[in-house]
């Protein structure tokens, strides 16, 4: 990169969102350059764990223009995803800036000025595609500076191999955690779940049929008739295998993502993971539970998600408590002009699915933009 570039669009980011916003942009003819601070899909080959398969299936999880290879499992693993991420820049010749990470973004005048490791760019318009997975989420729990153990989030764990002949707690109660904490159990290390208030459990297909293809498929039926949906799956799944060992989550599935699949109640019940509810406080050794309960551990994983990547916005945006963005119409930013987000947009039809909806929403709208 020069010194000083002036261009109609920048995407941030070169993982999934950054990649189908491109692709967006340039069939609408609209010049752009994608700056990704590592290499396209970066996050999908560093940040997840190697045994890490998609919940989504494969047709609704693919990106605009470019399907998955017909001989593709239905769930696709981490190392095919990534490969798919790789065909898909060098298929449409995506110019992608790798190596090139955004400092800084804010108005000038008209345009948006962009402070990079790469020089400065001028762009009309912005699009944030910078994802999740590189802003992980660690609470701050009472006594964690004195563990004399090994504490970690779960973006830096990789394989079993690693945690061998330890006894690893797993906190948290999303997909991460449930997979991670399997696996280990499943692989002979000593392995506890900490699950603080419950978490609901779908399966992962029905009569063969992906749960997000149902979950697609039911999205614009009445709320409760949704539910009634819902509550007749949890009874079918209670009658065939029990219900789950730890309490259900106060929210519904349908407004926060479930754990997707059974391997995790089912290393629990086979005795391969241990289940504990809350903490309390982290000792020098280990943990002391909500309950009383104290317990030694050599090693702590914090499986609590991420948050969006969005320290060059400062505090030029207001987010939601989740951390998005605020927006309208799924993709424009209602802080600031001609700023759109894409990968901002989680529910159970999947994120990689909201992708392919979104990148063209915001393509659309930087066209309308440059056009004016």
């Amino acid at each position: 990169m020069t010194d000083r570039i002036d261009l109609p669009a920048v995407v941030i980011g070169g993982g999934p969102a950054g990649l189908a916003s491109s692709r967006e942009l340039q069939r609408r003819g609209i010049g752009h350059v994608v700056l990704e601070r590592g290499a396209a899909g970066e996050s999908w080959s560093s940040r997840v764990y190697e045994s890490l398969t998609l919940h989504t299936g494969k047709h609704m999880s693919a990106l605009p223009g470019l399907r998955f290879d017909s001989r593709a499992p239905l769930f696709v693993s981490r190392a095919q995803f990534l490969e798919y991420l790789r065909r898909y820049e060098a298929e449409f010749r995506l110019p992608v800036h790798s190596g090139v990470t955004v400092t800084a973004l804010q108005r000038e005048g008209t345009s948006w000025l962009l402070e990079t490791s790469g020089g400065s760019i001028h762009a009309a318009s912005v699009i944030v595609a910078s994802g999740i997975m590189s802003t992980p989420v660690q609470p701050d729990v009472n006594g964690q500076h004195e563990f004399r153990g090994a504490l970690r989030h779960s973006s830096s764990y990789r394989r079993p191999e690693e945690c061998r002949g330890r006894r690893v707690l797993v906190v948290g109660a999303g997909n991460s955690a449930a997979e991670i904490a399997s696996e280990l159990g499943r692989s002979g290390v000593e392995t506890t779940i900490a699950i603080r208030s419950g978490a609901n459990v779908v399966p992962l297909q029905i009569l063969g049929v992906p749960i997000q293809y149902i979950s697609y498929l039911i999205r614009k039926l009445p709320r409760r008739l949704q539910e009634t949906i819902l509550a007749g799956v949890e009874r079918t799944n209670d009658w065939r295998r029990g219900p789950p060992p730890f309490p259900r989550a106060t929210q519904s599935a349908l407004d926060a993502i479930p754990v997707i699949g059974f391997r995790l109640i089912d290393a629990i019940r086979l005795g391969q993971v241990k289940l504990r509810g809350a903490l309390d406080r982290i000792t020098t050794d280990g943990v002391v539970f909500a309950d009383g309960i104290e317990e030694p551990f050599d090693e702590i994983l914090f499986a609590t998600g991420f948050r969006p990547t969005l320290d060059f916005l400062s505090s030029r945006i207001t987010v939601d408590r989740r951390g998005f963005a605020s927006r309208r119409d799924r993709v424009i930013s209602t802080d600031q002009p001609a700023l759109y987000y894409v990968g901002h947009n989680y529910d159970s039809t999947g994120g990689l699915f909201n992708i392919r909806r979104d990148a063209p929403l915001a393509a659309e709208a930087v066209r309308a933009a440059v056009s004016r």
